[in-house]
């Protein structure tokens, strides 16, 4: 018999002032009844009952001992009512990250529904593409796009982003519209994207039928911010390739061209990541599964 049950049943021993009642309505064994307290009063090193052939009284350590009893059990009943309650209505805050665009675009105009589903939920929301150490910063999780190294986290796909080679209209006149991969390689410069991670600066990607090329071309730039990243290919600096969703109106405007259209890159995996948990708490659950059913109706 652990701690908290030796606790409960001396205080229901105090409370029938009856050791054979307390076993009866706890359904025990009168003999561990009386062991488990022996064992209490050796570890305590003080007598906690006083018996008499009618009735059991709490000694003065006893009494003081079952006003502490009263005191954490009652403490411990309101926890565990608590993750109860919050298994069937999911409360408390949740510190989440996500990509800039995706949350502003996707996520944060879904948010009234969310709160309307679970009005006991808060979210305490950052956003931005560099490294977050969920264990360190402690964070709950994180939405993140593309290909991920093992960390150690949990991680559930929710979706894929599709991508397109641009350049600004501007560079397209004054470089030409290459017609082929091999055209590509011949006078044309790229923005450099360097991976905030690793910092190695990525090569353009493209998907020939089912075969991924890589092609490296020289570039008077490298940055490793996604504005950035986007300022400088509309500045006509060179070609670049982003998520589809981020270049909707300057396609359509025609102040980005799409290079190579029937050789795009690949689709950019996202990924909700979170700490390994024995038990996953529901308020977590219910927003991932919530990041989930968001994402697949935009893809």
């Amino acid at each position: 018999m652990d701690r908290l049950d030796a606790m409960r049943l001396f205080k229901r021993i105090v409370e029938l002032a009856s050791f054979t009642a307390a076993a009866d309505d706890l359904n025990l064994p009168r003999a561990t009844v009386t062991h488990t307290i022996k064992r209490l009063e050796a570890r305590l090193g003080t007598q906690l009952l006083q018996r008499t052939t009618r009735r059991v009284r709490t000694s003065r350590d006893g009494e003081a001992y079952y006003r502490h009893c009263v005191r954490l059990l009652a403490d411990v009943d309101a926890v565990e009512a608590d993750f109860r309650q919050a298994a069937v209505q999911p409360r408390g805050r949740l510190r989440v990250d996500l990509p800039t665009q995706l949350a502003r675009l996707w996520v944060i105009p879904a948010l009234p529904a969310f709160f309307a589903r679970y009005p006991l939920l808060e979210l305490d929301i950052g956003t931005g593409d560099h490294f977050v150490d969920l264990l360190r910063e402690g964070v709950d999780c994180v939405l993140r796009v593309g290909n991920l190294s093992d960390s150690g986290l949990v991680g559930r796909r929710v979706g894929a982003l599709e991508q397109a080679t641009v350049a600004s209209a501007d560079y397209v006149r004054r470089h030409g519209m290459p017609r082929n991969l091999a055209d590509l390689q011949d006078g044309h410069y790229a923005v450099n994207w360097a991976s905030p991670t690793t910092h190695r600066v990525e090569p353009l990607e493209f998907m020939v039928g089912r075969k991924l090329r890589e092609v490296s071309l020289p570039g008077r730039i490298t940055v490793s911010g996604v504005e950035a990243y986007r300022g400088c290919c509309e500045a006509g600096l060179g070609i670049a390739q982003f998520p589809r969703y981020h270049l909707t109106d300057a396609l359509a405007s025609g102040q980005l061209r799409d290079i190579l259209p029937s050789t795009p890159p690949p689709s950019l995996p996202i990924t909700v990541l979170y700490p390994p948990h024995r038990q996953m708490p529901a308020r977590l659950r219910v927003f991932v599964d919530w990041l989930v059913e968001v994402m697949g109706k935009q893809l």
